[in-house]
């Protein structure tokens, strides 16, 4: 199971903190990644990273003002995100992947959490 936290209301130019708690004693073994959908749009890609943490891979959009990370002992991930712009705004969801790889690709994430709101407002 996946449970997503962390979102709500910043101002443009922002930051956010959004955390990710997974269940599973296999969570160090495969890759996590970050997804959001703005209202009317598809769900995109926002971030991923590999099992241990050592690969990462971001979407155009969001590089160099998102970093996502793990820790695998507490079985979280976490999307630090910085200089937040109004095109932002979205529910964002974690997804779990059963393999070691990273992907932009949503149908080849497994397990989704619930998602958590981010307004950012101009």
């Amino acid at each position: 199971q996946l449970q997503a936290s962390g979102g709500g209301l910043v101002q443009a130019g922002g930051s956010l903190r959004l955390s990710c708690a997974a269940s599973g004693r296999t969570f160090s073994s495969y890759a996590m990644g970050w997804f959001r959908q703005a209202p009317g749009k598809e769900r995109e890609f926002v971030a991923a990273i590999s099992g241990r943490g050592a690969s990462t891979y971001y979407a155009d959009s969001v590089k160099g003002r998102f970093t996502i990370s793990r820790v695998n002992t507490k079985t979280m991930v976490y999307l630090q995100m910085n200089s937040l712009k109004p095109e932002d705004a979205a529910v964002y969801y974690c997804a779990f992947r059963s393999a070691s790889t990273l992907s932009d690709s949503s149908p080849s994430y497994d397990y989704w959490g619930q998602g958590t709101l981010v307004t950012v407002s101009s």
